[in-house]
């Protein structure tokens, strides 16, 4: 199966129109001279940022990208038509390569964003621009240039500012289902989530965040096995990782806590800054637990880990303990979100 986060396109810009050759024949103007007019700018082709698509699948239906040609020039100094622009819509996320060269032409990630990926040619000249006191009667004109063509490599990672990580089967589709109005396929199989999806999640009337739900990770993913290895990626530019742990796994030979240090070490494994990301522990199903044991239990899981981040129990069938994780992380974003301000305003008071 191929999957949506990743797609190639060959884009072709558009040629520039060729100048055109005349000269004026009225009547009573014998000597009217030239009045070819020049050719039309070749259509460019871009990418550009949009909130209501979430793959790349539309790319692999849409392979070649191609702008409009400019239109020859003209007689009595008439310019030929530009060609029209492609603007092809893209998620927000969207990074671009040139597949020949692997140079990083850009990444889309703002609503409206435009990226360039194609230029179109420019006009060919006509010959009345080549007029002068020695040479009045040119014929030369300038063809016009060709348009860029290339092919184009995309890969799309998620902006979300929270994301799930964690075995299959460990509840993370059921939790973004319980804390947004998402609806991720849920099932008691394993790889039941093919495709990242987003959720939003609205903490109270004016606050709200983006929370992925990422397919699973197993042992080996970093090095190609299984489907996490395909979305490990998505993971990067998450502010907060939630790291969710099945404290009764479904037909698993794996315990909890082996289970978190399997996922952990995949994420180690995979390098960046990935590892080194805020990560809170979410310790779901906790309503197959006996009620007096829950704290006894979770208090294993932690010292076994040896776990010294934010800890939550929750159980995202029942809805136990979601909200409280909802605001933990809304009050977290909120407080990075001040800090890079202040950042910002001392860099911009230094300058």
């Amino acid at each position: 199966m191929k999957f949506v986060d990743e797609a190639s396109a060959r884009a072709e810009a558009g040629n520039g129109g060729k100048g055109h050759v005349s000269f004026r024949r009225e009547k009573y103007i014998p000597f009217g001279g030239p009045d070819g007019g020049d050719g039309g700018d070749g259509g460019s082709v871009y990418l550009e940022g949009t909130e209501a698509l979430n793959t790349l699948i539309d790319m692999r239906f849409n392979r070649f990208l191609r702008a409009d040609h400019g239109q020859k020039g003209m007689s009595r100094n008439c310019t030929g038509r530009s060609g029209d622009d492609l603007i092809v819509p893209v998620p927000l996320g969207t990074i671009v390569y040139d597949d020949g060269t692997d140079e990083l032409i850009g990444d889309v990630t703002s609503e409206g964003q435009r990226l360039l990926v194609a230029a179109g040619g420019f006009h060919g000249l006509g010959n009345a621009r080549y007029k002068s006191s020695t040479n009045r009667a040119p014929r030369q004109f300038s063809p016009g240039s060709e348009g860029e063509h290339r092919v184009l490599r995309m890969e799309l990672k998620v902006l979300a500012d929270v994301g799930t990580l964690g075995l299959p089967n460990a509840g993370k589709s059921s939790l973004i289902r319980a804390i947004s109005s998402a609806q991720p396929k849920v099932a008691n199989y394993p790889f039941t989530t093919l495709h990242p999806s987003l959720g939003v999640v609205r903490a109270d009337e004016l606050r709200s965040f983006v929370i992925a739900d990422i397919p699973g990770i197993i042992e080996g993913a970093a090095e190609g096995a299984g489907l996490g290895n395909l979305f490990l990626r998505h993971l990067a530019r998450n502010n907060l990782l939630l790291h969710v742990v099945d404290v009764e796994p479904y037909e698993s030979d794996l315990d909890p806590v082996t289970a978190a240090k399997a996922a952990i070490v995949e994420i180690e494994k995979w390098g960046g800054d990935l590892a080194k990301k805020t990560r809170w522990l979410v310790l779901n199903k906790i309503d197959l637990l006996p009620e007096e044991e829950v704290d006894s239990y979770s208090k294993m899981i932690v010292d076994e880990l040896a776990w010294t981040g934010p800890v939550f129990n929750v159980s995202a069938i029942k809805k136990t303990g979601t909200q409280a994780l909802v605001h933990a992380i809304m009050d977290y974003l909120d407080e990075q979100k001040a800090l890079q301000l202040e950042q910002e305003d001392e860099i911009d008071d230094n300058i």
